[in-house]
Protein backbone atom coordinates (compact mmCIF):
# COMPACT_ATOMS: atom_id res chain seq x y z
CA UNK A 1 0.00 0.00 0.00
CA UNK A 2 1.19 3.64 -0.86
CA UNK A 3 0.78 6.25 0.62
CA UNK A 4 -0.39 9.23 -1.48
CA UNK A 5 -0.78 12.53 -0.14
CA UNK A 6 -3.36 15.54 -2.14
CA UNK A 7 -3.91 18.58 -1.95
CA UNK A 8 -5.35 21.47 -4.82
CA UNK A 9 -4.02 24.57 -5.29
CA UNK A 10 -5.53 26.81 -7.92
CA UNK A 11 -3.24 29.54 -9.50
CA UNK A 12 -3.49 33.23 -10.05
CA UNK A 13 -5.52 32.63 -13.58
CA UNK A 14 -8.16 30.59 -11.50
CA UNK A 15 -7.07 26.90 -13.03
CA UNK A 16 -6.59 24.20 -10.03
CA UNK A 17 -3.45 21.78 -9.98
CA UNK A 18 -3.93 18.96 -7.92
CA UNK A 19 -0.49 17.99 -5.89
CA UNK A 20 -0.04 14.68 -5.17
CA UNK A 21 3.06 12.99 -2.96
CA UNK A 22 3.49 9.95 -2.91
CA UNK A 23 5.75 8.54 0.02
CA UNK A 24 7.50 5.37 0.33
CA UNK A 25 8.56 3.36 -2.91
CA UNK A 26 7.13 3.42 -6.19
CA UNK A 27 7.41 0.29 -7.48
CA UNK A 28 5.60 -2.92 -9.17
CA UNK A 29 3.73 -3.56 -5.87
CA UNK A 30 2.66 0.23 -5.78
CA UNK A 31 2.76 1.76 -9.13
CA UNK A 32 -0.52 0.44 -10.09
CA UNK A 33 -2.17 2.46 -7.12
CA UNK A 34 -0.46 5.30 -7.77
CA UNK A 35 -1.77 5.14 -11.45
CA UNK A 36 -5.44 4.88 -10.70
CA UNK A 37 -4.86 7.55 -8.23
CA UNK A 38 -3.42 9.47 -11.44
CA UNK A 39 -6.27 8.96 -13.54
CA UNK A 40 -8.98 9.44 -11.04
CA UNK A 41 -7.52 13.11 -10.52
CA UNK A 42 -6.82 13.67 -14.30
CA UNK A 43 -10.58 13.24 -15.31
CA UNK A 44 -12.48 13.95 -12.07
CA UNK A 45 -10.50 16.65 -10.65
CA UNK A 46 -8.21 18.98 -12.94
CA UNK A 47 -6.23 18.19 -15.85
CA UNK A 48 -2.90 19.72 -14.36
CA UNK A 49 -1.37 17.58 -12.21
CA UNK A 50 2.05 18.46 -10.14
CA UNK A 51 3.62 15.01 -8.67
CA UNK A 52 5.97 15.48 -5.25
CA UNK A 53 8.40 12.94 -5.30
CA UNK A 54 10.26 13.92 -1.91
CA UNK A 55 9.28 11.16 -0.16
CA UNK A 56 9.91 8.72 -3.26
CA UNK A 57 12.54 7.23 -2.12
CA UNK A 58 12.95 3.87 -4.72
CA UNK A 59 11.29 4.32 -8.12
CA UNK A 60 11.73 0.99 -10.41
CA UNK A 61 10.61 0.80 -14.14
CA UNK A 62 6.84 0.29 -13.37
CA UNK A 63 7.01 3.16 -11.24
CA UNK A 64 8.55 4.88 -13.92
CA UNK A 65 5.53 3.93 -16.28
CA UNK A 66 3.03 5.23 -14.04
CA UNK A 67 4.35 8.43 -14.21
CA UNK A 68 4.44 8.25 -18.16
CA UNK A 69 0.92 7.09 -18.28
CA UNK A 70 -0.33 10.15 -16.12
CA UNK A 71 1.77 12.62 -18.47
CA UNK A 72 -0.45 11.18 -20.95
CA UNK A 73 -3.20 11.22 -19.49
CA UNK A 74 -3.08 14.74 -19.06
CA UNK A 75 -1.37 15.60 -22.49
CA UNK A 76 -4.62 13.85 -23.96
CA UNK A 77 -7.17 16.59 -21.92
CA UNK A 78 -4.73 19.75 -22.51
CA UNK A 79 -3.68 19.32 -19.50
CA UNK A 80 0.10 19.84 -17.85
CA UNK A 81 2.00 16.89 -15.66
CA UNK A 82 5.05 18.55 -13.45
CA UNK A 83 7.55 16.35 -11.27
CA UNK A 84 8.99 18.12 -8.69
CA UNK A 85 11.71 17.38 -5.77
CA UNK A 86 12.75 14.51 -6.43
CA UNK A 87 14.59 12.69 -4.16
CA UNK A 88 18.21 12.38 -4.80
CA UNK A 89 18.41 8.36 -5.03
CA UNK A 90 15.63 8.56 -7.68
CA UNK A 91 16.64 11.05 -9.45
CA UNK A 92 19.63 8.42 -10.69
CA UNK A 93 16.52 6.52 -12.10
CA UNK A 94 15.77 9.48 -13.95
CA UNK A 95 18.84 10.25 -15.59
CA UNK A 96 19.97 6.50 -16.54
CA UNK A 97 16.72 5.90 -18.33
CA UNK A 98 16.93 9.51 -19.92
CA UNK A 99 13.30 10.02 -18.52
CA UNK A 100 14.58 13.68 -17.02
CA UNK A 101 14.47 15.03 -20.53
CA UNK A 102 11.12 13.33 -20.79
CA UNK A 103 9.44 15.19 -17.92
CA UNK A 104 9.34 18.70 -16.77
CA UNK A 105 10.93 18.32 -13.28
CA UNK A 106 11.27 21.11 -11.05
CA UNK A 107 13.70 21.70 -8.09
CA UNK A 108 10.61 22.93 -6.04
CA UNK A 109 6.91 22.40 -5.40
CA UNK A 110 6.38 26.37 -5.81
CA UNK A 111 8.63 26.43 -8.97
CA UNK A 112 6.51 23.83 -10.14
CA UNK A 113 3.33 25.37 -9.41
CA UNK A 114 4.57 29.10 -10.99
CA UNK A 115 5.09 26.91 -14.31
CA UNK A 116 2.19 25.18 -13.76
CA UNK A 117 -0.13 25.40 -16.29
CA UNK A 118 1.30 27.55 -19.30
CA UNK A 119 -0.11 27.36 -22.37
CA UNK A 120 0.55 24.61 -25.17
CA UNK A 121 1.05 26.90 -28.19
CA UNK A 122 4.45 28.35 -27.42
Amino acid sequence: MIHIDQKTHTTEDGKTVIVLAPSGRLDITTAWQFRLKLQECISKLSPHVVVNLSQVNFIDSSGLTSLVAGMRDADKVKGTFRICNVHPEAKLVFEVTMMDSVFEIFETEEEALEGAPRSMTT
